[in-house]
């Protein structure tokens, strides 16, 4: 393979535009206002704006590249959902203003293509974490392309995410492809690069654990058993979205772990692509729980796969039999 640095290149832009929009409709919608217990606007706003960005903006430098994304544009018909159209055209044109109504529709629709091992496509989850979007805390935007079967390229907006680089700036991009090192950069100064790497851990008692802060999306219960076996002493950090996997990459984790929490459930390609290319990429290792490699050559979810175990690689093999011995 190649270098993928003009996919890369016109991938962050993209991404950056629709951190751009999330950014905007989380200060108006969400933070400072009290919000409906069941009232999934903003992040369904969120979801379809940024989706229409993204997937307008990667069409026009690649038209023929087709493209997986979570969400279709099929509810925004309904007459009751009039307001909500509006409200998402009002924050596009924000970013775009050129765009119109038919072509955020036509774009958010641009997703619907079924994946599979055979040519290239992007996979998008425009907001991964929605309950972290409506908390007002971490979401990431995860974009990667697919090529064969494999991933190449993963990008993941994290706008809450701290860059950690000395300054106060809150917001990174990190970003990953085939012949380029694997970095960071804070939204909010592009090209201010530094390379990443996983940690150097070596043992896995003096691991940090990183886990979803929903104990629906992997078992707590089963993750702390699994760090008794391990003998593992550190409260594990819970963050939602594909931010772990970020962390994991970066060396602030040492190990993410999503654990099934009920039979039959398979997960979507779109919620780990990016983020699992990107560990792999700066050195760790990404596998299900039963040590095989992710498969994203089926179609829309890894269905030859159960869970997610994504760490620094120095203890891999300990974590699968430690994961083994809790019969999950």
């Amino acid at each position: 393979m190649g270098s993928y640095q003009e996919e890369l290149t016109a991938a962050i832009h993209a991404v950056r535009q629709a951190a751009r929009i999330t950014t905007a409709i989380r200060k108006e919608l969400v933070a400072g206002h009290s919000l409906e217990k069941n009232d999934r606007s903003p992040v369904t706003i969120a979801d379809y704006g940024a989706q229409a960005l993204i997937f307008h903006d990667l069409f026009q430098h690649y038209p023929d590249i087709p493209a997986v994304g979570e969400e279709d544009a099929s509810s925004l018909d309904d007459p009751d959902h009039a307001g909500l159209k509006q409200h998402l055209l009002h924050f596009v044109h924000q970013v775009d203003p050129c765009l119109s109504k038919e072509d955020v529709i036509h774009a958010i629709n641009r997703g619907n293509h079924s994946g599979g091992a055979a040519g290239r496509f992007w996979s998008l989850d425009p907001i991964d974490g929605t309950k972290g979007f409506l908390r007002d805390d971490q979401y990431a935007i995860a974009l990667a392309l697919i090529e064969n079967g494999k991933p190449v390229l993963g990008v993941l907006g994290c706008p809450s995410l701290p860059a950690r680089d000395g300054s106060d700036a809150i917001g990174c991009l990190f970003a990953a492809a085939e012949g380029v090192t694997p970095f960071v950069e804070p939204l909010s100064r592009p090209n201010a690069k530094q390379l990443i790497h996983a940690s150097s851990t070596a043992s896995a008692s003096q691991s940090v654990f990183c886990e979803s802060v929903e104990s629906g999306h992997s078992s707590h219960r089963a993750s702390a058993d699994i760090a008794k076996t391990l003998s593992t002493t550190s409260e594990p950090v819970r963050m939602d979205s594909q931010c772990k996997y970020a962390a994991v990459a970066r060396g602030e984790a040492d190990l993410y772990l999503r654990l099934p929490t009920r039979a039959g459930y398979r997960e979507k390609i779109w919620d780990h692509a990016a983020g699992a290319y990107l560990v792999q990429a700066a050195g760790g290792t990404v596998t299900d729980i039963g040590g095989k490699p992710l498969d994203f050559s089926l179609g829309r979810t890894l269905k030859a796969n159960r869970g997610v175990v994504a760490s620094n690689g120095k203890f891999h093999s300990a974590v699968l039999e430690a994961i083994e011995s809790t019969g999950i």
